[in-house]
């Protein structure tokens, strides 16, 4: 199956941790979405990214294709909360040679812009986007984003000690 990353699962170390077998297929745009991070996550009270419908043909969300497996499915509509705050849809996605391709991804169903994601989920987000080579201007829009502080510290460290590892 091919599914469309384009926040925290951007990265490879972060989506491989979740679903070992995960696969990079391509990076592609999804045109008239832009990328939010209003996504209330209920679990941690922090903002989540969501890819929102605008119509607008100039905005678009960069993006990963990943191949993963029926079960990689499976263990992602868990961990991603499908029905409990982001659905799946089927969209089709531009790649940099013009072609297409019909990938599913996450949408959120419950938002709210006061919330703001924390600096280790935006790194997560970062760390994905250069790796993938996105445009500078798109990196730039990421970074300006607001964070909140997580109080959890134990939840920051396990979060962002992928990067810490030398894989």
């Amino acid at each position: 199956m091919f599914y469309f990353a384009y926040g925290s699962n951007l990265s490879r170390a972060r989506l491989q941790a979740r679903v070992p077998e995960a696969e990079p297929v391509a990076v592609a745009s999804l045109p008239e979405h832009r990328l939010c991070f209003h996504k209330v996550s209920r679990r941690d009270g922090s903002g989540k990214c969501d890819a929102l419908y605008t119509g607008d043909r100039g905005d678009r969300v960069l993006g990963v294709i990943y191949d993963v497996s029926d079960e990689g499915k499976r263990v992602l509509d868990r961990i991603e909360g499908l029905g409990h705050g982001y659905d799946e849809k089927q969209v089709v996605v531009e790649l940099g040679d013009a072609s297409r391709r019909r990938v599913w991804l996450y949408v959120a169903s419950d938002i709210d812009a006061g919330y703001r994601p924390y600096g280790w989920y935006k790194q997560h987000v970062l760390a994905g986007a250069r790796e993938h080579g996105f445009p500078s201007a798109y990196i730039d829009v990421i970074e300006a984003v607001e964070t909140v502080e997580d109080l959890d510290v134990d939840r920051h460290y396990r979060e962002t000690a992928i990067y810490q590892r030398g894989d």
